[in-house]
């Protein structure tokens, strides 16, 4: 049966630009209809400076919730009530609630990658991992596997604008998790790259390397650094599997792509949206099958 739109159906949204391209309403209308939940999710082109007139609408408008992608991550977190805690130390949202007008932050990014890993049998917790790039991706997935117990976070990214803010992303784990080692290292610095590989458990590329159409390119420099059982993850999903990944899977590795923390994202966000648990197999099936 079609669904209805009707005089009581709640809003949902994703801002940014661009968002023509985004998987997200599929998927998000496509779980509301299996779940029979009267929500409707849209897309609206905001750009930056527009995000505080588009909060202003959702509480006039009673909008439940905003994904936020590029551009307006940072000034979702500058004009939100509320933050959670992953947020409040990242500094940026792509996930907005609105309670009674009240809207808090959040950010999914993390938790999904997070909830990537454990769908596939894997804990962060007590593990050493290595992440390259201090930008969003990357600083989402080192404090996410921080909150979650890793013991060390090793964060790799060139002495360029993101250099001080991966310091202060540092300082911050460590003030709110006190017993897991942070450290952050110039990613021009390959010796020091692989020897923490060596002594670690999960490797996260959170850069752009290896997308399209700079596939050549990876954040490691030989791939002599890849052993059997050591976990490499990418958050490229474009090409689905990245040179690195290739080659981390040649070497015994267990690999995974950008694409399920990409969905593992939207099903924190489809939770928090819901209060309902997304029916992740069938949107599996329906929009990640590889």
């Amino acid at each position: 049966m079609a669904r209805t739109i009707s005089g009581k159906t709640t809003t949902l949204a994703l801002i940014g630009d661009p968002v023509g391209h985004s998987l997200s309403p599929q998927m998000h209308n496509y779980a509301c209809e299996l779940l029979g939940l009267d929500y409707v999710y849209v897309a609206y082109t905001v750009r930056e400076d527009g995000v505080p007139a588009a909060f202003d609408a959702m509480r006039a408008l009673g909008i439940r919730g905003f994904n936020v992608t590029m551009p307006c991550k940072i000034a979702a977190f500058e004009n939100v009530d509320k933050r959670s805690e992953a947020a409040a130390i990242i500094g940026a949202c792509n996930t907005v609630i609105n309670d009674g007008g009240v809207l808090t932050g959040h950010i999914t990014d993390g938790e999904g990658y997070v909830n990537m890993l454990r769908d596939k049998g894997i804990e962060v917790a007590g593990k050493k991992v290595i992440v390259c790039g201090a930008g969003g991706a990357g600083t989402a997935i080192a404090v996410q596997c921080a909150l979650d117990g890793a013991r060390a976070v090793s964060i790799f990214n060139r002495k360029s604008r993101s250099w001080d803010r991966a310091l202060e992303t540092a300082e911050k784990i460590r003030k709110v998790r006190p017993g897991c080692a942070v450290r952050v290292c110039d990613l021009a610095d390959q010796t020091l790259l692989a020897e923490e590989i060596a002594g670690g458990d999960i490797l996260a590329n959170g850069t752009s390397l290896g997308m399209k159409p700079h596939e050549d390119l990876m954040v490691v420099e030989n791939a002599s650094v890849f052993r059997p059982g050591l976990v490499v993850t990418d958050a490229v999903y474009n090409p689905l599997e990245t040179k690195m990944l290739r080659l981390a899977k040649e070497a015994g590795c267990i690999t995974f792509g950008g694409k399920g923390m990409l969905l593992w994202q939207g099903v924190a966000a489809f939770k928090l949206f819901t209060g309902c648990d997304m029916p992740v197999e069938e949107v599996k099936a329906r929009f990640f099958a590889d």
